[in-house]
């Protein structure tokens, strides 16, 4: 995916609300299997990391892009936006 592309998703994250939250406990199977379910549904969607640790919210961005195999659209804050093509795909995504 280009820089295009990714700047159009980042831009449809805006607007989204985290469907997903990970708290202390970090990302363990059943947040993994929300993440799952939410993306097969919206392709695109946010999430939110309470904790401090900047290197920790990278860490759990890269390990949910590599077991679900979503790419990462952005990273801010606490928040991070990840998207995966649904077989059906959703999102019209400009080439």
């Amino acid at each position: 995916m280009n820089s295009k592309q990714i700047s159009f998703l980042r831009g449809l994250g805006h607007t989204l609300h985290p469907v997903v939250m990970i708290g202390n406990n970090g990302l363990t199977e059943q947040v993994l299997k929300e993440i799952e379910v939410s993306l097969k549904s919206h392709e695109l969607i946010k999430i939110k990391v309470f904790g401090d640790d900047r290197a920790a919210r990278i860490q759990i961005l890269e390990e949910i892009c590599e077991k679900t195999g979503a790419l990462a659209v952005h990273h801010i804050g606490k928040q991070l936006v990840v998207y995966r093509q649904a077989e059906q795909a959703k999102i019209v995504i400009p080439k």
